[in-house]
C-alpha cells in the first residue's frame, strides 16, 4: 500500500516527504486539511520545517490527500501508538529488537513472543514496522525483566531471524 501511496505523488519528492513524515508520525489529516495528532493542530510551518519544505508544500500534500477518494480515509484515520521502547531505560524495562530475513512472513511475532512467554516473562509491548514502509523492518518487544540467555539463543536460533539487539 505504501507504493501505492508514494505512486500518486511520484512527481513530487516534497510532497512524498509530507506523506512519509504522515505515516512514520501518525499524523492524520482533519476535514479542514490540517494535519493533527488525535485532536491537536501540528501547524504546517512545524511540518514542513522537520522536513525542509515549504509549508505550501504541506498545503499542497494535505489538500491532495482529501481530493483523493481511495486515501481520505487512510488520511483521516491514522492514529499514533505510544511506544515504550524509548522510555524502555526510564521504566526499567528491556527491549529486544529482531531484524528478519522476511518480514511478510507469518508467525513472527507468534514465535518471539511465544518463547518469551514460555520463560513466563511478561510482554508489555510489541511493535513491529511495517515492510512497506521501511527497508529493514525490525520487531521489537518491550518486557518487564531482563531476557534470560537461554531465551535470546532460543530466539536467535529461528530460521527468519538475522539478527537481535538487547537494550
Amino acid at each position: 500500500m505504501f507504493d501505492e501511496i508514494m505512486e500518486k505523488f511520484e512527481g513530487s519528492p516534497s510532497q512524498q516527504a509530507v506523506v512519509r513524515l504522515l505515516l512514520e508520525r501518525g499524523f492524520s489529516v482533519n476535514a479542514d486539511g490540517r494535519v493533527v495528532s488525535g485532536g491537536i493542530e501540528i501547524p504546517n510551518t512545524q511540518v514542513a520545517s522537520e522536513i525542509g519544505v515549504d509549508r505550501r508544500v504541506v498545503d499542497s500534500t494535505t489538500d491532495a490527500l482529501l481530493a483523493d477518494d481511495e486515501l481520505r480515509p487512510i488520511f483521516r484515520n491514522i492514529s499514533a501508538v505510544p511506544s515504550l521502547k524509548d522510555l524502555a531505560p526510564v521504566l526499567d524495562l528491556s527491549v529486544l529488537t529482531v531484524a528478519v530475513a522476511d518480514a511478510e512472513r507469518s508467525g513472527i511475532v507468534a514465535a518471539v513472543t511465544g518463547a518469551i512467554a514460555a520463560h513466563d516473562i511478561s510482554v508489555r509491548q510489541t511493535i513491529s514496522e511495517d515492510p512497506e514502509f521501511t527497508d529493514e523492518p525490525r520487531l521489537s518487544v518491550i518486557t518487564d525483566e531482563p531476557l534470560p540467555g537461554a531465551v535470546l539463543t532460543e530466539i536467535r536460533e529461528f530460521d527468519f531471524v538475522r539478527k537481535l539487539e538487547l537494550e
